[in-house]
């Protein structure tokens, strides 16, 4: 089974990627940078869950951009 996340996280984390495409990359230790300086987030353990999940997205993103780049030049 799957990790269990607050919606609170999920939340805020396809919030942020939503308004900040571009920002995020696969380093973790870079996303909690980002998440504290674009949010108020007092919690350090809500703040490294909600980049630890933004890390998350950006890899399936990358991951299913991939895959859909190797099926065209297959075609």
């Amino acid at each position: 089974m799957g990790k269990v996340r607050p919606i609170l996280v999920k939340r805020l984390a396809r919030e942020l990627l939503s308004r900040y495409p571009d920002k995020f990359t696969l380093d973790f230790e870079e996303n909690k940078r980002l998440v504290a300086e674009l949010t108020d987030i007092k919690s350090k353990r809500l703040r490294n869950r909600v980049a630890g999940y933004i890390t998350r997205l950006v890899r399936i993103r990358l991951r299913s951009e991939q895959e859909e780049s190797e099926e065209e030049l297959s075609e």
